[in-house]
């Protein structure tokens, strides 16, 4: 039976918007459950891999509710949070404010700017940024390959490129195991936490699809960036993938 927020045609972006519309208000809660609160260390190692310096500009799409752009501007960046959904984008901008009141008047202030837009089509120049993230985005684009380009291009040479996502793990029998997992329990979490099992069914059915971080390395190499990298999270059920724009 066909997944109903997948579709690998022109209704791709539709099916997730209303994807991300369902579990939104969910969406952090069963993060934690799924991963068994791992998330948050791979969101940590993706922001140590990114070298924030004071003042680098940094743009993390499909920024969700918020996670890694917060942790971005912690270490002194100014961030553009983007996300094509209106509803995660306001959970994030509700956290981003409580965050903000238990700041000290004494810390200086660290900017994250929420903006609506789709990350196949970034409304920035060229060589924008100093850093660009993406978290658990790259697989629900409709075109992942264009999702990478576009990275590429606004950014600046030096900067470094981050993407965490779900992986492949080369090994057989962990990936059946893995994938047994996706198949079974997560969606069991979907229809607890959301009533909605085919919500997380979704992401087997998108994994299915995506080359995950293999591919998305060679395709980094193709576009011509540089110190290419890929770090296998639990045994490669997880995975970041690094690079850098080539300096000019």
């Amino acid at each position: 039976m066909a997944n109903p927020f997948y579709s690998p045609g022109e209704q791709r972006a539709a099916k997730v918007n209303q994807l991300f519309a369902a579990i939104a208000s969910r969406y952090d809660l069963i993060n934690d459950v799924q991963s068994f609160g791992l998330h948050r260390h791979w969101k940590r190692r993706v922001v140590e891999m990114a070298t924030v310096r004071q003042g680098d500009r940094a743009l993390d799409l499909c920024c969700g509710t918020g996670d890694i752009a917060f942790a971005l501007a912690a270490g002194g960046a100014t961030v553009v949070g983007l996300d094509f959904s209106g509803p995660m984008l306001a959970v994030a901008k509700e956290r981003w404010a409580k965050v903000q009141k238990l700041r000290p008047r004494s810390q200086e202030a660290t900017s994250v700017d929420f903006m609506r837009s789709d990350a196949m089509q970034i409304p920035f120049p060229d060589a924008t940024f100093d850093i660009v993230t993406m978290g658990y985005g790259l697989r629900n684009l409709a075109s992942w390959e264009a999702g990478l380009s576009e990275m590429a291009r606004v950014a600046r040479p030096g900067a470094r490129l981050v993407v965490l996502d779900f992986g492949k793990p080369d090994h057989p029998f962990w990936r059946s195991v893995y994938f047994g997992y996706l198949k079974l329990f997560v969606p069991l979490l979907g229809l607890i936490f959301c009533r909605n099992a085919g919500a997380y069914a979704y992401i087997l059915e998108s994994l299915i699809h995506y080359p995950a971080q293999r591919g998305v390395a060679a395709r980094m190499s193709e576009l011509g960036l540089v110190n290419v990298r890929i770090i296998n999270l639990v045994g490669g059920a997880m995975s970041i993938n690094y690079s850098e724009k080539a300096a000019a």
